[in-house]
């Protein structure tokens, strides 16, 4: 059985002092800044990936320990595992929704606790456990999550929407994207511009023209930019015009 240890001696083995540095100063750590005392091992994420491969049994207790850790790239190795785990329990052929269910309050309980606090860690596990959890169940959660004070909830909200989207719905993305439309953190007016614009490039590019000739107006530019980014020339200049 692997053990929360043996996952953090692998990390440490391939980690890097200038990458630590370059991710420090990458994800904001310093004094005010969102990643503000975050702590960098200096591991890239194809290593930190390969290496949760081999971890893919860690116990929730195990997980806890390292989504309790200081180090970041021990709580995205957390996260990646959760997420293994998540698609297991998901197989079509094994479904099993008693794991799905513990999996997906373990993970609110982990952002609960402030442990998927940078945006990394929200993009790599958001859509994968939450979104597609809550495919086929209310998603009230989503829009409630929306209107937190905290902004790692707020990205989880939009972030968990390309679940739906890839299944080719776009109501709740759109209707997440209201709420936060003019939220003042640029992490979420670019997680919200993402999203847009992926409903418009995966499900129906008019459900993004609607909802762009309702409320261009009130969209910051760098939500805008992002959300018309595959638009013609002539089109973007138009809408960032608004």
């Amino acid at each position: 059985m692997s053990t929360a240890q043996q996952i953090q001696d692998a990390l440490a083995a391939v980690s890097d002092r200038e990458t630590a540095k370059n991710s420090q100063r990458f994800f904001k750590t310093g004094k005010g800044q969102y990643g503000a005392g975050d702590v960098f091992a200096g591991v890239r994420v194809p290593d930190i990936r390969r290496i949760a491969k081999d971890f893919a049994d860690l116990s929730p207790a195990d997980l806890n320990d390292l989504l309790d850790s200081p180090v970041h790239e021990h709580r995205f190795a957390a996260l990646i595992v959760m997420v293994s785990q998540f698609t297991r329990a998901s197989a079509v052929q094994a479904r099993d929704e008693a794991e799905r269910d513990r999996l997906a309050e373990f993970y609110l309980s982990a952002m609960r606790r402030g442990r998927i606090n940078n945006w990394d860690l929200v993009d790599c596990s958001a859509e994968y456990i939450l979104g597609e959890y809550l495919f086929d169940k209310p998603r009230d959660q989503l829009l409630r999550l929306a209107r937190s004070g905290v902004v790692w909830q707020r990205r989880i909200a939009i972030i968990s929407t390309f679940a739906f989207i890839k299944h080719g719905d776009a109501s709740t993305t759109l209707e997440v994207a209201e709420v936060l439309l003019e939220d003042k953190h640029d992490l979420i007016q670019k997680a919200v511009g993402w999203m847009l614009r992926e409903v418009g490039k995966r499900v129906d590019r008019e459900l993004l023209v609607d909802f762009l000739k309702v409320h261009a107006k009130r969209m910051p530019r760098v939500t805008m930019s992002y959300a018309t980014e595959h638009f013609e020339h002539t089109d973007r200049v138009y809408y960032r015009s608004l």
